[in-house]
């Protein structure tokens, strides 16, 4: 489990692809979580590279290898990673820590597009185009994970959101480096999928008529219940 919060930029070392998936090496530059890389750290520890998480499989100093499978290559932007490439990292959270975004897995639901940006005081207004599947979770001031980085959504439509990002996010993830077009990887707040998949029985039973009190939630029943 991650919070969003991304520690440290690294940066591509190589990239080794083969018919089994790929491997990447990556240099963690300066303090990672308050330690040097490799200090602490231990092989099969899960870390998150751009908000999907990898298990490392080598480490050595600043520079720790993880394989990426093919199913991750596919769901992903690490499949498009090259020699010299940014990365937001974070290591998983401990017990005590502060939650100082939200809930991130690091299971990334899909792969939204820099759709545009603009200049907005200090900060940077970034609209992202998502597809269907992670649209249906996004709420205006609700939180999404951007490349691993928990954002507050600050618009949304159909198929596309957008987040203010404040010069602090800006200096120390790799969202800057992003162009137009560019591929991110995106996952949904974990809370919206839990409440869509326990409510979706009584809505499947509400919409057939097979239940005495029509099932699902209404208004009527909110204020049956005290909630309205």
């Amino acid at each position: 489990m991650f919070s969003g919060i991304v520690e440290t930029v690294g940066r591509v070392r190589t990239v080794r692809s083969g018919e089994g998936g790929a491997r990447i090496a990556i240099e963690a530059n300066g303090l990672f979580g308050g330690l040097k890389l490799g200090d602490g750290m231990k092989l099969g520890e899960s870390i998150a590279i751009n908000g999907a998480c990898m298990t490392v499989v080598e480490f050595a100093g600043q520079v720790f290898e993880a394989d990426v499978s093919p199913e991750s290559l596919r769901m992903t932007n690490l499949g498009g990673l090259k020699a010299g490439d940014g990365v937001n990292l974070e290591r998983a959270l401990a017990l005590g820590d502060r939650l100082g975004g939200h809930m991130v897995t690091g299971h990334i639901d899909g792969l939204g597009e820099i759709r545009s940006r603009r200049a907005d005081g200090d900060s940077i207004w970034l609209t992202v185009a998502a597809p269907p599947g992670v649209m249906r979770y996004i709420v205006f001031k609700g939180s999404v994970a951007v490349d691993g980085i928990s954002l507050t959504v600050a618009a949304c439509d159909e198929d596309s959101f957008s987040i203010a990002i404040i010069p602090h996010t800006s200096a120390a993830t790799t969202l800057t480096e992003k162009k137009d077009g560019e591929a991110v990887n995106l996952e949904a707040d974990l809370i919206g999928k839990y409440v869509e998949k326990l409510l979706g029985p009584h809505a499947r039973a509400g919409a057939a008529g097979d239940g005495a009190d029509g099932g699902g939630i209404s208004l009527d029943k909110l204020k049956e219940h005290g909630y309205a």
